[in-house]
């Protein structure tokens, strides 16, 4: 049985815990791999080390540490499949999906190679008699990336890029459930030229968590998975003096207006919905059409959508519209909820409960599902499923329509359609969530503006890559300097104000 360790000082090493944890194949059911589980002794030598690496990568000029961004993008553009068939194998998504996963980590990392402009300072000449200011941006020291299963490469690549690009040395927990990609990638960061002990990925559970939240030495963390331990790891981090940003769980709802093209807004939601399984925080899990009419037509076109996706392995070919969930868990609390959704009086309109995939018996298949005529007090509605699970709500007014999402404890990303501009307009000025979509079912903005969401779906003030990544792995110094002519006038005891 395969063994994967961790990456520590440039190198794999194997865990001395002793724990380890299964990696799964999702199609089969099969355990493929033991991850091992890092204990506190192991993480805090990890941490120790890449405290000692980082003062000289903190040194660095920062055009050479984006040079090493620009040597990594061409890598990840060489391992492209490799990556993609490694991710997709432990994860369980479809071959083109991964390599899309990839696609959108290696966007950051292209974004990092202008960090020398995103780490300047200002300067104010003249601020008093001689006297004048400047600000950098200086990196915080160790930082920490708490990752999720769902996107094993884009969303550590979100975390690192900025966050070693500003001179800071990153300890990356990856998920143990996909753990290969992440180690994959940090080798291919020592080749493309970081430094040993800059990126140390500590595989582990909720004592290594907790291990790096209790650190004296890690300054920041950045997190991305459920809302409960979003919450639990932002309180903690925050009564410890570290920065943090945690992006929670969604429930994105997706609003249909009467004058929406009914062709354009049902394929949209198919691949909103069901894409990658229905795992990802950004999933569209709620159609809100507008008017009765329109609830008739747009059922009318999903329903042989729905019906018609192609559910199987990643190997089977790239046809393939979605692929297993990540556990035989993830799959029996869908199943779960999907009946608690029948029970509660929802209309079960694409039943894929008993979905069975020839030859893949045991794997963590979930076939496609289609709710209609569900209400905001039922649990498939406020819970986030994770999975391919589509709810329709009907709404008779546009003004119910919005509220719903308005009012809704999650705020990750929202869409309208409609060919009405001012309808649009209103829409995005008055939505309280983070990120909004017209005509675009899945709203996720490239690399040079931010991700987060808003409400329970997002804790701290600063959102993940964009601005906002190199202003999260940085602190402001402002330095106020006087250079006298000579010493003639002697000592000043106060700032003297501008004549």
């Amino acid at each position: 049985m395969k063994e994967l360790g961790h990456w520590i000082d440039g190198k794999m090493v194997a865990g001395t815990s002793g724990r380890f944890a299964d990696v799964y194949n999702p199609a089969t059911g099969e355990v493929q791999a033991k991850v091992a589980l890092a204990s506190k002794a192991e993480l805090d030598a990890a941490i120790a080390s890449a405290a000692k690496a980082q003062v000289a990568w903190g040194a660095t000029n920062p055009q050479r540490r984006a040079r090493v961004m620009m040597a990594l993008v061409g890598l990840l553009n060489r391992d492209m499949d490799k990556l993609a068939e490694a991710l997709s194998s432990e994860h369980g998504k479809t071959f083109p999906d991964a390599k899309g996963d990839v696609q959108r980590g290696l966007e950051v990392i292209e974004y990092c190679i202008g960090a020398p402009q995103m780490l300047k300072g200002d300067y104010t000449d003249n601020a008093g008699p001689g006297i004048d200011m400047y600000s950098m941006r200086q990196p915080l020291g160790v930082v920490a990336g708490i990752t999720p299963f769902n996107f094993p490469a884009m969303i550590p690549l979100w975390k690192m890029g900025p966050a070693l690009s500003s001179g800071n040395a990153m300890i990356l927990k990856p998920s143990e459930r996909d753990p290969s990609v992440p180690l994959m990638i940090a080798a291919l960061c020592k080749e493309a030229g970081l430094p040993d002990g800059i990126l140390q990925v500590v595989n582990g559970d909720k004592e290594a968590v907790d291990g790096i939240l209790d650190s004296e030495i890690v300054q920041a963390v950045g997190f991305v998975g459920s809302t409960p331990i979003a919450q639990y790891i932002y309180s903690r981090a925050a009564a410890t003096g570290k920065r943090a940003q945690c992006f929670g769980g969604a429930k994105n709802h997706m609003i249909i207006m009467p004058d929406a093209d009914m062709d354009q807004a049902a394929d949209a939601l198919v691949g909103a919905g069901f894409g990658a399984a229905g795992e990802r925080c950004m999933a569209i899990s709620v159609a809100v059409p507008v008017g009765e009419g329109t609830a008739e037509a747009l059922r009318e076109r999903l329903v042989p959508k729905i019906e018609a996706l192609k559910v199987g392995p990643w190997t089977a070919g790239n046809d393939v519209d979605y692929g297993p969930v990540v556990t035989a868990a993830a799959k029996a609390n869908i199943l779960r909820l999907v009946e608690t959704g029948v029970a509660q009086g929802a209309d079960l309109v694409v039943d894929g409960r008993d979905f069975k995939l020839q030859g893949y018996e045991d794997g963590f298949f979930v076939g496609a599902h289609l709710f209609d005529h569900v209400t905001t007090d039922m649990d498939i509605y406020k819970t986030e499923i994770f999975g391919p699970v589509l709810s329709m709500v009907r709404a008779q007014t546009y003004e119910e329509a919005i509220q719903m999402a308005i009012d809704h404890e999650y705020g990750n990303g929202t869409a309208i359609f409609t060919r009405d501009g001012d309808t649009a307009r209103d829409f995005a000025n008055r939505i309280n969530i983070g990120m909004v979509g017209i005509n675009v079912p899945i709203p996720v903005p490239l690399a040079y503006h931010t991700f987060g969401g808003w409400k329970k779906s997002g804790f701290g003030d600063l959102n993940q890559h964009g601005p906002d990544g190199f202003r999260f792995y940085t602190r402001t110094k402002t330095i106020t300097a006087r250079w006298p002519s000579g010493i003639k006038e002697g000592a000043a005891f106060n700032f003297k104000a501008m004549d």
